[in-house]
């Protein structure tokens, strides 16, 4: 029974990757400050949206969709800077810089045009 009961029992997952920086980590807590903080723009939109009318509703929806789209990606992200440093060769998720840009552009663009209005 004891030669049964060591066979079955599982070994700890291995670990993705041995940086004693640990990058990954820390650029994962980047992206996660910058989700926060559309959410939290999202939410003082919500707060306007009495003074400014119903255009505040393009805002929130541009933040909270980026906030929503940074939180869907994370475990994919992490996953490849981690696999990138056993490989030896990372790369920048430049798309991902890209569309975060885009959406703080249209959050800029929008919030202007609403003011000025």
């Amino acid at each position: 029974m004891r030669r049964r009961a060591r066979r079955t029992r599982r070994e700890p997952a291995p670990r993705l990757h041995e940086d004693p920086g640990l990058q990954p980590e820390r650029t994962v807590m980047a992206w996660g400050r910058t989700m926060m903080s559309l959410f939290v723009v999202s939410a003082v939109f919500v707060r306007w949206l009495p003074y400014y009318g119903w255009w505040m509703v393009a805002l929130i929806a541009v933040a909270g969709a980026a906030a929503a789209g940074i939180y869907a990606t994370q475990r994919r992200r992490y996953a490849e800077q981690s696999r990138g440093i056993v490989r030896g060769r990372i790369r920048a998720d430049a798309a991902a810089v890209a569309w975060t840009a885009t959406a703080v552009l249209a959050l800029g663009t929008l919030g202007i045009t609403v003011v000025a209005r």
